[in-house]
């Protein structure tokens, strides 16, 4: 049994997030995996981690580098309707939290990529299981950058950083992982305080008061991130004025008022 399963199930503290452990040395995909457990029947909170990615993917079908020194993990969750739209905030809280105990400074960029010093350092996929149009259970999808040299991949060393390159030295992946879980599983156990998440979420993110540029539909949209609404989607203010609701897209950031 790999050395992080052992950690893990030694140091777990959750009710259920991560409980039930499955881990693969490499895969193509932790998503897939998770799906297919999701399929059979696994429980709610069983996670999948794998050492290595092959064929790993983001948000509007990018592809997610995941070489081995990183975290890859995929939970399965069967939440209730009105928790849906909490998932981007939950997930995304609960890796700025992670890395917040590092003593490391994150922001979230809408909806939930995790940045340092504007760089990427952790990418979240939410995918759900459908039945007649009903969610079944969704897989939340999270992979951190943590024990490599992000400058060594061409593909990404431009915008990427991990926890290892901003700390100067390695850290464990199943501490990561452990703090990880607990996090989340606190967050998920709130979901019937939205107001609160929805706060915290808004407050730690970089793109609210910035100018931005939004790629929804196959059209860039530029205006002012003015906040968040009670269902996790972005209010724009165009330049005319206008208040557009972003329900889902690519968000660029031009400039960062609150630096000013």
């Amino acid at each position: 049994m790999p050395n992080i399963l052992d950690y893990l199930n030694n140091n777990l503290t959750t009710g259920f997030i991560g409980r039930k452990l499955h881990y693969l040395a490499v895969t193509s995909s932790t998503q897939d995996v998770a799906k297919e457990l999701a399929d059979h029947g696994a429980p709610e909170g069983a996670a999948v981690i794998a050492g290595m990615q092959q064929s790993g993917r983001g948000r509007l079908g990018r592809s997610w580098l995941s070489p081995e020194g990183g975290l890859a993990t995929s939970i399965i969750l069967r939440p209730a309707t009105p928790v849906l739209p909490l998932l981007p905030a939950i997930s995304a809280l609960a890796v700025f939290r992670t890395i917040k105990t590092l003593g490391i400074k994150a922001e979230i960029k809408w909806p939930n990529d995790i940045l340092i010093v504007g760089r990427k350092v952790c990418g979240i996929l939410i995918e759900h299981g459908l039945t007649d149009g009903a969610v079944r259970y969704s897989i939340m999808g999270i992979g951190i950058n943590i024990n490599f040299d992000t400058s060594r991949y061409p593909d990404i060393a431009g915008f990427a950083t991990s926890l290892s390159v901003e700390l100067g030295h390695e850290i464990s992946v199943g501490q990561v992982a452990l703090r990880l879980y607990t996090e989340l599983e606190g967050l998920y156990l709130r979901s019937k305080e939205p107001d609160a998440i929805l706060t915290e979420w808004a407050a730690n993110m970089i793109t609210i008061g910035s100018r931005v540029k939004v790629r929804s539909a196959n059209r860039d949209i530029e205006g002012m991130a003015e906040a968040i609404n009670k269902s996790g989607h972005l209010l724009l203010r165009q330049d005319d004025g206008s208040v557009l609701e972003i329900l889902a897209g690519d968000v660029s950031l031009i400039t960062d008022s609150r630096k000013k």
